[in-house]
């Protein structure tokens, strides 16, 4: 599958994203491009359930994709629920050529990761921050 830009992804992504998804193997993933920028590849998986070494992974300087198996609860005896969140991490400090290369092929990958609940596109980390999160997380959960 390619986006736009030319830009494909990785058998191992969807791989990755499946693992997560269906054999909850990871708790998150970090993608980006390789290094002629042709493929989004997995970057890292992690199991790491804190949050906060999930933020910690995203640079300061360069874009990244992410999905997050995020576990919340709304309270009300519902008990926790689990939403899997596409991240498109564009930090404003990032390099522009950079910027326009994830955005342009932001799409190819969303599109080929089916069952994801909720998208956050982050520009710095109040954006990504777990309370930002939860807030969209919950609220596209809706009412019954």
């Amino acid at each position: 599958m390619q986006s736009r830009s030319g830009v494909a992804v990785a058998d191992e992504s969807l791989t990755a994203f499946n693992d997560l998804k269906l054999g909850k193997k990871y708790k998150f993933i970090i993608y980006g491009l390789n290094e002629s920028k042709t493929e989004i590849v997995v970057q890292e998986t992690s199991t790491e359930q804190d949050y906060d070494s999930f933020l910690q992974r995203l640079p300061e300087n360069d874009c990244k994709y992410a999905v997050y198996d995020f576990e919340y609860d709304i309270g009300r005896g519902e008990g926790k629920r689990s939403k899997i969140v596409f991240f498109t991490w564009s930090p404003d400090t990032a390099p522009i050529r950079s910027k326009m290369v994830y955005a342009s092929s932001k799409d190819a990958l969303r599109r080929a990761l089916n069952g994801v609940s909720s998208e956050i596109q982050g520009t710095d980390f109040s954006e990504v921050a777990y309370d930002s999160v939860l807030e969209k997380v919950s609220r596209s959960a809706g009412s019954h």
